[in-house]
């Protein structure tokens, strides 16, 4: 198996302007997931290291930069999923980790529970060996400016990468701070196992993004692995994703990443933008904006 990495930054509607700055990241962040890979590395080191490069540039909203939410705090959610095993580690409500992603993941490898939550997540990072910071660590000028406007508006920048390595198999990570100047407390599909991501060895692997009551509802993306186990090829199952949630609300807002059991890409969306790279057969980073799959 030729491995094979996808990555994306959010599906919403921005500003042209901030396009270069979006491809940019993606392709920081796919350089350290390929090299993993190239290397002989798992998908699951590469999805997650790919994420945390993610994490830690703050034209994302995953992590560093994040949106502030109504009581002025940066809280992550994340999500990572190991294909081989049909397992997950999951957090919602962080306030005090950096890299939530590689939280997630020591739920899922050191713990017997699946998903942690508010200040029991930030514990049990503690317990796992993560240092905390304080939540102003988080909190860049700009995130600082957008919440005191009481602004709503933000792209939704949302990050994931889902991989399949040279054994065949596949993973899934997704990572946010949800929506600019939610309610505190609100958790949308990005840990939603099922939904923000999935990933089934044999069958594929995808991930989602976009405005998360939709795709929460519709489990989104194990949405799309169901269709790629139909026969669906993975640019054939995330068109029909994007199909069933356009039929369903009238405003789906979403984006899909789909990597088959074969290796092949697909993406997807309903938003005017979704902003994703990955890896072609020459092995070179391809960034877009739209899909053209």
């Amino acid at each position: 198996m030729i491995p094979k990495i996808m990555a994306h930054g959010g599906a919403w509607e921005w500003d042209d302007a901030l396009d270069t700055g979006k491809c940019t990241g993606l392709k920081e962040a796919l350089s350290i997931g390929n090299e993993i890979l190239q290397r002989g590395g798992a998908a699951l080191d590469a999805v997650e290291q790919t994420v945390r490069s993610l994490e830690n540039n703050p034209v994302f909203d995953a992590g560093t930069g994040g949106y502030l939410n109504q009581d002025g705090l940066v809280q992550l959610d994340a999500l990572i999923i190991d294909g081989a095993v049909r397992d997950f580690g999951a957090v919602g409500g962080v306030t005090q980790v950096q890299n939530p992603i590689t939280l997630a993941r020591k739920i899922m490898e050191e713990t017997p529970q699946c998903f942690f939550v508010g200040d029991g997540a930030d514990k049990m990072a503690e317990k796992l060996g993560i240092s905390l910071i304080p939540n102003e660590q988080l909190v860049t000028a700009t995130m600082r400016d957008f919440y005191l406007a009481q602004r709503t508006d933000g792209p939704s920048d949302t990050v994931g990468a889902i991989a399949i390595d040279d054994q065949g198999n596949v993973a899934a990570a997704t990572s946010t701070s949800g929506t600019p100047y939610k309610p505190a407390g609100r958790v949308g599909d990005s840990p939603i196992y099922g939904a923000g991501g999935y990933a089934e060895n044999g069958i594929g692997t995808a991930g989602a993004t976009g405005q998360g009551e939709n795709i929460m509802r519709l489990l989104l993306s194990k949405y799309s692995c169901d269709k790629m186990a139909e026969g669906l090829t993975a640019v054939e199952a995330a068109k029909a994703t994007m199909h069933y949630i356009d039929n369903i609300f009238d405003d789906s807002m979403a984006g899909v990443i789909v990597i088959d059991s074969n290796g092949n890409f697909g993406a997807a969306h309903t938003t005017p933008k979704l902003a994703f790279g990955w890896v072609d057969e020459q092995g070179e980073i391809q960034t877009a904006i739209k899909a053209n799959f």
